[in-house]
């Protein structure tokens, strides 16, 4: 049960990444903004006084490393638990252990319980009063959207801390400390990898230490002592090509370029082939679902307004979800993009409009449309004549709402496609009184 927290791993026959498992912060790398030099957080940790948290974040980025380093130095009595495999029996066993060593000993119980999401309703209730009191101290580890999965009584007394996916820099950090440690890495083996290959490795394992250093400790079985571990090599290892960007970023902006100009330009088959070359290169999902969020409202428009609302719920549920699902979910909803009608219309009118703002002088807004819900409005004209579109057949009326020096400027052209042209059709028939 609390095996995690056990000494230092000795066991050379352990995995690598087993091995490796950081115990002090100086080697968490990759998790400055969490427990850089400054945070809340390290200085709970080296003052030993670690509230109840909820670590979140992917898979392979050291939730349960950090529990581990906690262990190592606090004085509290560590239990660790998976919500696998943990029955509500075995968690009221923790909690009255937990209370005697209180009474008895002046100790208090930290339980580190990973996969806290797959606790149900009524597992979850059990920690609640425990928490509340000071019993325990909880730190709870989950892949899933804590708001979604965490009971929100519980939720709001952990204190969230969001860890984010390693980048190629932490990674390779990670990859160097292995290759270079001779107690309980690969040290004493003398082995060789270019600052390139590390990163194409960051890049290809998309920001999980765990799949990293597995991926290192088979491709170190491939060469001899002192050899050089190259890219070749890795790519016999994970069986395919890995296909990354080039380092100066060139690669990175012209692939983007050409998956916006494809799903603008309506080829369905070259948008699902860069939004490939970016999956395959670790491109952050969502960066790839802002940028299809962008196109839906840019370059489709008011020809399909539903783009926008499928892009964004996209958005949402790739972070929600993750590589490898989150393909599906970009996937549909850059198809749909790429399918769909196209008019930027709204996206020119609203840029000619802030151009007038920026650069001209407007004007006053109409007496009788500014606000005259508050005493004295009336006495000064405000709403005098506004005219109220609902008391008007087809709820319109003809009445003037820009400024004077404003009157019969055009921002807004209509592109008579798709949704739009329906759109455009019901507002000349206002115009005209029909």
């Amino acid at each position: 049960m609390d095996s995690l927290f056990d000494a230092l791993p000795t066991n050379r026959y352990e995995p690598l990444p087993v091995r490796m498992r950081p115990t002090q912060l100086d080697h968490f790398f990759g998790q400055e903004k969490a427990v850089g030099k400054g945070t809340f957080l390290r200085a709970m940790v080296e003052k030993d006084t670690v509230p109840s948290m909820l670590f979140y974040g992917p898979c392979g980025i050291g939730k349960t490393t950090l529990a581990g380093i906690i262990a190592k130095v606090s004085n509290s009595y560590f239990v660790n638990l998976n919500a696998t495999n943990a029955g509500i029996g075995e968690l009221r066993n923790i909690i009255e252990d937990a209370r005697k060593r209180v009474r008895s000993l002046q100790q208090r119980t930290i339980l580190f319980l990973d996969e806290i999401h797959r606790f149900n309703k009524s597992q979850q209730d059990v920690l609640l009063p425990c928490v509340e009191d000071g019993t325990i101290i909880l730190i709870g580890a989950t892949t899933e959207n804590p708001f979604f999965e965490v009971n929100r009584p519980l939720l709001s007394r952990l204190r969230l801390i969001t860890l984010e996916a390693l980048t190629p820099k932490a990674i390779g950090q990670i990859l160097t400390r292995a290759l270079t440690d001779c107690e309980i890495g690969l040290g004493d083996r003398e082995l060789t990898m270019s600052d390139e290959v590390k990163e194409d490795i960051g890049i290809f394992v998309n920001g999980d230490g765990r799949m990293a250093l597995n991926i290192l400790e088979q491709a170190a079985a491939m060469v001899p002592d002192k050899g050089t571990i190259t890219l070749e090599v890795m790519e016999k290892v994970v069986g395919r090509r890995i296909y990354t960007y080039d380092k100066k970023g060139d690669s990175h902006y012209d692939t983007i370029s050409a998956f916006i100009k494809s799903m603008r330009g309506s080829d369905v088959q070259a948008t699902l082939h860069y939004l490939a070359r970016m999956i395959e290169a670790g491109e952050d999902p969502n960066f790839i679902a802002r940028r299809i969020v962008i196109c839906a409202a840019e370059d489709v428009g008011l020809a399909d307004p539903q783009a926008l609302i499928l892009a964004n719920a996209a958005a949402q549920a790739a972070h929600m979800v993750g590589f490898p699902e989150a393909r599906i979910i970009l996937s549909e909803a850059a198809c749909y993009v790429a399918l769909a009608p196209k008019s930027n219309s709204a996206y020119v009118g609203i840029d000619a409009a802030i151009s007038d703002v920026r650069h001209k002088e407007c004007g006053a807004i109409p007496e009788h449309l500014r606000d005259s819900h508050y005493s004295g409005a009336t006495k000064l004209g405000y709403g005098l004549t506004y005219k109220y579109v609902h008391n008007y057949p087809n709820g319109y009326v003809e009445q003037q709402y820009l400024p004077d020096s404003l009157r019969g400027v055009t921002y807004y052209e209509g592109i008579r496609r798709g949704r739009e042209a329906t759109l455009l059709e019901n507002w000349e028939q206002h115009r005209n009184g029909k």
